[in-house]
């Protein structure tokens, strides 16, 4: 046990260094985990890691929806509804269906209810492998709005067509219009479960009695409570985070303090680095297990399998967002659309972030090793190998290309919007300019009898200056920043000295360099801003 708990802790320790290595090469963090987790499992270097199949996708997938969903722009992925709906239920069955003719008809004993199972893992798009490789490249506001809005639903799809698949491999029974009707109260009780456990936890934070810490604890408990519990009721446990997700984030400010709302923000992303660490290193290291255990098929018949599977992913993807493309503009015609003419560059950058990932392997580990009547579950392993291989390969071939495509596409900005700093300085002036005023109107005694306020006051107005002035400004900003980061640091070292006095409280000295830390982390995004 003390074994394998030190192996883990090792396995972390490697996780770190390799996204340290991709952050130094300039290279997505996923795709470096697989590689890594790839190398070391053929050196034999890590430990084969075991998870319950039962319990793969109730560990991974809420919390990622959850943070995504949390942090998603509700006010962009209104705004590009259609095509984020389009591309989540309707591109989704459509790659699911194509993956399922093609897979059976060219894997022998493979039934069309395996290739739609086989459609449903590989389905979906990965959020984190395309939100990691946009970050390094200049992409329109309006692509990665739509990328970011399709990866909260499309896992609901692509999972609830697993378990239609799943069912009718186990029962061998599919009866169309009785999926059709179940497809959509799934999607029903999702929704509604998610809104109304979100609608409880919302009354929980806002009228009890509640703490940063017990905050941060009710947000770590939310997406699984909403997850499990639309499963339970037959809904999909996916769009009931996603929807618990989005109904929360909206209001967060209204029930959660600044402190608790500072906390999470950093629990969160912590967990969810971790996280998907974990799951991409997963994806390498599973592969002596997955080889072992795919027996009648040899591995080159089943790398030629991933790797067909894989172009009818790419090509179908891209196909349906041209299609995409080409129906909209017809649709314009009679209704309003977000854009009337998305042109052929923004759809293949889109097609082309097609990555896959954390869902496909959660989804595809979680199939059952034993069916309930005790067989063993038909081509588990061969499926696994397949998805493995749809993975690394959209990772490495997609992911490491797709920068080179936005640049040689150098797809329009729908928008038309103003720069991200630009918008910055602008929402920054209008918050100083309106500060003022609000002092001005409503605390004018206090501003002429109280010193305090008035130098609050006159602080703000030369802020209010120094964001106005256009010259000097970017020297004297930056000039202003380095001080005020000198003084933080002098009075560091002031407290230091206080720590060692006998009569002074270590807690007080600690709620001072809490103090002293807001105040630096306000200063840089100021004027990062700025």
């Amino acid at each position: 046990m003390l074994t394998s708990f030190i192996q883990h802790i090792l396995l972390v320790f490697v996780i770190l260094l390799l996204i340290m290595l991709a952050g130094r090469l300039k290279i997505a963090y996923p795709i470096v985990l697989c590689i890594g987790g790839l190398v070391l499992s053929t050196m034999r270097a890590m430990p084969s890691i075991q998870i319950n199949p039962e319990l793969i996708l109730l560990i991974f997938l809420p919390p990622l929806l959850y943070e995504a969903a949390w942090y998603t722009s509700w006010k962009d992925f209104w705004r590009w509804r259609r095509i984020i709906f389009s591309f989540a239920f309707l591109i989704v069955i459509v790659t699911a269906s194509m993956v399922a003719v093609v897979s059976h008809a060219l894997i022998p004993g493979f039934t069309l209810a395996l290739g739609f199972l086989l459609g449903g893992i590989v389905s979906p798009p990965d959020a984190v492998s395309a939100t990691s490789i946009l970050k390094n490249v200049k992409v329109p506001k309006a692509l990665s709005s739509i990328l970011e809005g399709e990866s909260l639903l499309n896992d609901a799809s692509s999972l609830i067509i697993m378990r239609f698949a799943m069912l009718a491999v186990t029962t061998g029974q599919f009866v169309f219009y009785k999926a059709a009707g179940s497809f959509v109260l799934v999607i029903v009780v999702g929704v509604a479960m998610g809104l109304l456990i979100g609608l409880i936890y919302y009354v929980v934070h806002r009228w009890l009695p509640t703490t940063t810490q017990i905050d941060i604890v009710l947000t770590l408990t939310a997406p699984y409570v909403m997850y499990i519990m639309a499963e339970q009721f037959h809904g999909s446990g996916v769009l009931a985070v996603v929807t618990g997700g989005l109904f929360l984030s909206s209001r967060s400010h209204l029930f959660l303090s600044n402190r608790s709302r500072i906390a999470a923000t950093d629990v969160w992303a912590t967990l969810v680095f971790i996280l998907n660490g974990l799951v991409f290193m997963l994806i390498g290291l599973e592969l002596p297990v997955i080889i072992n255990e795919l027996g009648t098929h040899s591995v080159g018949e089943a790398i030629k399998y991933g790797v067909v599977i894989t172009v009818v992913l790419i090509v179908g993807r891209l196909l349906c967002t041209l299609g995409a493309s080409a129906f909209t503009v017809f649709a314009s015609k009679y209704i309003t659309t977000a854009s009337a003419r998305p042109g052929w560059r923004g759809p293949i950058v889109i097609g082309w972030a097609g990555m896959r990932g954390v869902v496909s392997l959660a989804a595809a580990l979680s199939i059952p090793v034993m069916m309930d009547n005790g067989l063993r579950f038909p081509q588990r392993n061969l499926i696994l190998f397949i998805t493995f291989t749809v993975i690394l390969l959209t990772l490495v071939v997609q992911g490491l290309t797709l920068p080179w495509i936005i640049r040689l596409t150098n797809p329009e900005d729908e928008d038309h919007a103003l720069p991200i700093k630009q918008q910055e300085a602008n929402v920054r002036k209008h918050l100083l300019h309106h500060s003022l005023q609000f002092l001005d109107s409503y605390h004018s005694e206090a501003i002429q009898n109280n010193n305090v306020v008035n130098k609050l006051r006159e602080e703000l107005k030369e802020l209010h200056l120094l964001t106005n002035r256009e010259p000097d400004s970017v020297r004297d900003r930056e000039q202003y920043l380095n001080i005020s980061l000198q003084l933080i640091e002098h009075q560091r070292q002031v407290l230091k000295e206080l720590n060692k006095d006998l009569a002074t409280d270590s807690e007080v000295i600690r709620k001072f360099y809490e103090l002293l830390d807001v105040e630096e982390e306000k200063l840089r995004l100021q004027f990062e801003i700025g």
